[in-house]
């Protein structure tokens, strides 16, 4: 394939539906953008590399014990669902006739809900510890991706003072997601005694919440060049939605996804670069975007 054909696919991919679809497309027009450009590759590698570490230690230390405990917890759901079950009135109770047992139905589910829950933390786990271990080559990688795709960076000369900066604000800013995720988890975690009805929509909420912490992270990139506050972060991410959102959810079911997540990584760091790049930067008001370039909304 030439790099001309490279480029009218991702003219066409960039021409799709604005909104839904838009933000979900964005995981494959990075691949297609790494791809035409190559000296991207050496960013993209060795952290590639550093995910296969990490996901063995995760996949073996959590994943295949977590499989094994849902079996085991599973196992005893349908006595209490049965007595559940029974305890129903009898209008209730004939509703669930079309079963073959209310309680292995809701065992079913239940499993299959657990089981997503333990494939989207392993998903978490790898996009935290791989952005830290793999930080400079995915800060390069966004640097070099937004300046491929804009043509400049913002201004701002390196120095002592600004890296100290820069790891303070990094360590507020997993600190500020943290409290986000127990504000809001706490709850979920709370309905999940609640079966069935509890345990569907904390399953339900917490892949939301889970996939609005994975866009921090990817979109964080180029916000972060910019200086924004966690609070700006978070009115971009909503200013962008409905975009944001199902690139959010892309992504995460891309890291969530054992094996292609070791690779999914660092296309999502150059897709939620290309995101800010097309959606984001060329819209952010005068007092956010420091290298002032400046347009309407989006659609």
């Amino acid at each position: 394939m030439t790099e001309e054909s490279d480029s009218e696919i991702i003219r066409q991919v960039g021409a799709l539906p604005v909104g839904v679809v838009a933000g979900a497309t964005y995981p494959l027009q990075a691949l297609l953008f790494i791809r035409k450009h190559s000296q991207l590759w050496g960013c993209v590698v060795i952290p590639i590399l550093v995910n296969l570490v990490i996901g063995a230690v995760l996949y073996a230390g959590l994943l295949l014990p977590g499989w094994r405990g849902i079996d085991q917890w599973a196992s005893g759901v349908p006595v209490w669902l049965a007595q559940w079950v029974a305890s129903l009135p009898s209008w209730a109770s004939r509703l669930l006739t079309w079963l073959p047992t209310g309680a292995t139905f809701f065992d079913d589910v239940l499993r299959f809900l657990m089981a997503i829950a333990l494939f989207v933390l392993t998903g978490l786990l790898l996009v935290q510890f791989g952005a830290i271990l793999g930080a400079p080559w995915y800060g390069n990688l966004a640097e070099q991706t937004e300046r491929l795709r804009r043509g400049q960076l913002p201004n701002g000369s390196p120095s002592f003072n600004r890296a100290l900066q820069d790891i303070w604000r990094a360590l507020t800013f997993q600190l500020k997601k943290l409290v986000l995720l127990i504000v809001f988890g706490l709850p979920f975690l709370v309905l999940n005694f609640l079966p069935p009805l509890g345990t569907t929509i904390a399953s339900v909420g917490g892949v939301a919440l889970a996939a609005l912490m994975v866009g921090l992270d990817f979109l964080d990139a180029p916000l972060e060049r910019r200086r924004l506050s966690f609070r700006q972060k978070l009115g971009v991410f909503a200013r962008s939605l409905p975009a944001s959102a199902t690139f959010s959810w892309a992504c995460l079911v891309l890291v969530s996804i054992p094996l292609i997540s070791l690779l999914a990584v660092p296309i999502c760091v150059a897709a939620g670069t290309l995101f800010c790049c097309d959606r984001v930067l060329p819209y952010l008001p005068a007092d956010e975007a420091s290298d002032g370039s400046l347009g309407k909304e989006p659609e």
